[in-house]
């Protein structure tokens, strides 16, 4: 395969697409902070301040820096967004509102630990280029408020609607998040604080999560059992990108740990087993959400085709090629790659759309949202090109 072409073609998006337009158009210059809500040419048409999208700026535009396109603007706008949001974003107890107004006024509570997530990873990435303590002090401050929820059983705390009625389950998405930030924590401040932290998603995904008996990896899982609930919607969900997206995780931490070889193998079957059954045979493409026995789904856009499913695809097919030489990973990587590049770049204004129907078809013109911002595509363009070097390299 002719890596080299690929190279060229993710990073001229990056560089000539995806970073332009988001440079162009989310800084709030009056207020502070960022604009997501960015029509397909760049023009706000919503002014919310949604916690996880302003924190995955100023990780993106941190990290887009620490990968050598060094260019000073970048780091200005991380830390402008930095100060709007540790200022107006926090609340007494530390932890990161769902939303803010456009002045920053609390819009939103603080319900998603997700929200302190995004803030440790923006944080962190700061402090790894700046040495400044104070985002060192944020950094680790948003990660153990992460952590603390994740564990508990009840990450909405008071903001929690559910009642005795309805079953526990733990969330893939809480681990397989644990595992990525650890993995920055330890990277931005030094030491292996964050181990532990690893091991535990590591851990809990594979002896968890994972179900030997489907092969797949669930989505939901009770708290209380091994197995999944196949009673129930939600106990049954399957969510291919958030697999995908949790296994390119894992293998990243594990690639550099002695004597994981056996797990490696394990991530990597699973990457195959998950783009097998969420491949849309029909029309291509992978699913937004399945059902593990194949039964009707509550979720009314189940089988539409998200931009951040396949960005993780592309990822997870990229590193188990590499840790496994594997063909059949080569092979799916193109696939993925020609489906994806033909439908959600925006060759007029910049950047990608986000949703797409079953056929393939734009169903918004969206560019940035409550749930899309400068983040899976940078990363995904970032990360693929980065991994593609490093495959060509071993290949000399």
């Amino acid at each position: 395969m002719q890596w080299q072409k690929y190279i060229e073609k993710y990073e001229g998006e990056l560089l000539n697409s995806v970073i332009p337009f988001w440079e162009k158009n989310c800084v709030d210059k009056e207020f502070g902070g960022y604009f997501t809500s960015l029509d397909k040419d760049g023009s706000v048409y919503d002014t919310t301040k949604y916690m996880w999208m302003q924190w995955r700026i100023v990780y993106m535009f941190s990290e887009i820096y620490l990968a050598g396109y060094k260019k000073e603007s970048y780091v200005d706008i991380a830390e402008k967004g930095f100060d709007f949001l540790y200022k107006h974003g926090r609340d007494e107890n530390g932890m990161y509102y769902f939303a803010l107004n456009r002045q920053g006024v609390p819009a939103m509570a603080p319900y998603s630990l997700f929200s302190d997530c995004f803030a440790a990873m923006g944080a962190a990435k700061l402090f790894k280029i700046t040495g400044k303590p104070l985002y060192a002090e944020a950094a680790k401050e948003a990660m153990n408020n992460y952590l603390t929820r994740a564990k508990s059983g009840n990450s909405a705390l008071q903001w929690n609607k559910s009642l005795p009625g309805k079953t526990a389950y733990l969330s893939l998405g809480h681990y397989m998040m644990m595992a990525n930030l650890g993995l920055i924590m330890n990277d931005c401040l030094g030491g292996n604080e964050f181990d532990s932290a690893m091991d535990t998603a590591v851990d809990m995904v594979l002896n968890k999560f994972y179900s030997p008996e489907f092969g797949l990896v669930f989505e939901n899982m009770p708290v209380d059992s091994d197995k999944p609930d196949l009673e129930s919607s939600i106990g049954r969900q399957m969510n291919p990108g958030h697999v995908l997206e949790a296994m390119w995780f894992l293998l990243s931490y594990l690639e550099n740990v002695p004597g994981s070889e056996e797990k490696i193998a394990s991530i990597c079957k699973i990457i195959s087993n998950t783009l097998d059954f969420g491949w849309d045979t029909v029309y291509g493409g992978i699913y937004y959400f399945m059902d593990a026995l194949g039964k009707p789904h509550l979720e009314l856009q189940h089988d539409m085709k998200l931009w951040w499913v396949h960005n993780e695809a592309i990822l997870a097919c990229l590193y188990a090629y590499d840790l496994s030489r594997d063909d059949k990973f080569k092979k799916w990587f193109d696939t993925v790659d020609q489906w994806t590049w033909a439908r959600y770049p925006d060759p007029e204004n910049g950047e990608w759309f986000a949703y797409l129907n079953r056929r393939g078809i734009a169903t918004h013109s969206l560019k940035g949202g409550k749930w899309k911002t400068f983040f899976h595509v940078p990363r995904g363009l970032l990360f693929a090109a980065e991994r593609m070097k490093k495959i060509a390299a071993s290949d000399k």
